[in-house]
């Protein structure tokens, strides 16, 4: 278990507090400046905060009160840099043996070799990094911090100077790895795909503090403010206020600009309140043309197509509601949908914004 908690003002501000279990990993994620690296590097002992700590398994690696900081090479800890920093000199298996200082010289070769083997490149051991592809040398980077048997893997930006197609092997392989970890595993990423697709739970991160920690699929559908919603690109932010609740059916009620809206589950607030909402894109359900509304229930919301992006097979739609046209809703739809419906820029069109998708926050201030 590793569990870290930092604090400063300056010279980068800190209020970050995160935990990650074993055999899971945890993903830090937020803009350029928000502190990822920085806690990143605060674990790996790269970097002295002015207070916090951070602790695995029980063994305090930093306690700023107590005045304990572990060097580097004392921390059980495999680290994966942006840049794979190999050794340009040695073979991929010389890489992983550099790393093996701490078992006797007879078993590091043979080690090398297994964990060549569990990243899939036996038969390249002799090949020097420049004799690699990036994708490649980002595996026996992987492997080199495996080699040290760490207590935690961190990533920094591990598959950003790989190409698309490589990416997307390289989290299929990293996701197979995983099954084998038993180790805490953080991931630094700018993507947030990478994120949703790797990582057990989420960290989102604004100038260096904590805003939300969870699943994926949580922090993404239920952020907990504006603010995390805007750093995780969740589109369709409105406001709205509670008009009340339909204790029968145990829906809350919502006034957007004078239409009523039904929302899953009890409202957070009194009626009255005004407060933020959000319906993700795939709470978005686009209505056939062929056929009449299905009803209050679902929320209909008519409107007029505004743009249509086609992202190959996707069709990624904007459509201006007819009772607030300055407040787009966006959404996506497979292409053939978009097709058969006849949806083009200036068509008129209704949508269902589903009730389980609304998702109410906390008054603004609150």
């Amino acid at each position: 278990m590793l569990e870290v908690e930092l604090h400063q003002d300056a010279p980068i501000p800190l209020a970050a507090r995160l935990v990650c279990a074993p055999c899971e990993l945890l993903a830090l994620v937020g803009p350029s400046g928000s502190g990822k690296t920085t806690i990143l590097r605060t674990i790996a002992g790269l970097y002295r905060p002015k207070a916090g700590r951070v602790a695995v398994d029980g063994t305090v690696w930093f306690d700023a009160a107590r005045g304990v900081h572990l060097p580097t090479h004392r921390r059980r800890v495999g680290l994966v840099f942006q840049s794979y920093a190999l050794f340009p000199h040695m073979s991929a298996l010389d890489n992983i043996v550099a790393a093996m200082g701490h078992r006797p010289r007879g078993e590091r070769a043979e080690r090398a070799r297994e964990l060549l083997r569990l990243v899939h490149l036996d038969g390249l051991e002799q090949r020097r990094p420049a004799e690699l592809s990036g994708g490649q040398q980002q595996r026996v980077a992987v492997a080199r911090a495996l080699a040290r048997e760490p207590a935690v893997l961190l990533l920094d930006e591990p598959f950003s100077a790989v190409d698309r197609a490589t990416r997307q092997r390289l989290y299929l392989e990293i996701a197979e790895l995983r099954r084998v970890l038993s180790m805490p595993v953080v991931l630094v990423t700018h993507d947030l795909e990478e994120a949703m697709m790797l990582a057990d739970r989420l960290t989102v991160l604004h100038r260096g503090e904590t805003l939300q920690t969870g699943p994926p699929q949580e922090v993404t559908t239920k952020p907990a403010s504006p603010q995390v919603a805007r750093l995780v690109d969740v589109g369709n932010l409105f406001e709205g206020t509670i008009a009340g609740t339909d204790r029968e059916r145990g829906l809350a009620l919502l006034d957007w600009r004078g239409r009523l809206l039904e929302v899953g589950g009890p409202p957070p607030a009194p009626a009255g309140t005004r407060l933020p909402w959000l319906v993700p894109d795939g709470f978005v359900i686009l209505h056939r043309r062929d056929r009449p509304s299905r009803g209050e229930r679902e929320n209909p919301i008519p409107g007029r197509i505004e743009q249509m992006l086609v992202l190959g097979q996707t069709a990624r739609l904007s459509l201006r509601p007819d009772h607030a046209p300055e407040l787009p809703i966006r959404f996506s739809v497979p292409l053939h949908v978009a097709r058969r419906n006849g949806i083009e820029p200036g068509v008129a069109a209704t949508v269902s914004l589903l009730a389980q998708g609304i998702h109410l926050m906390a008054p603004t201030g609150s």
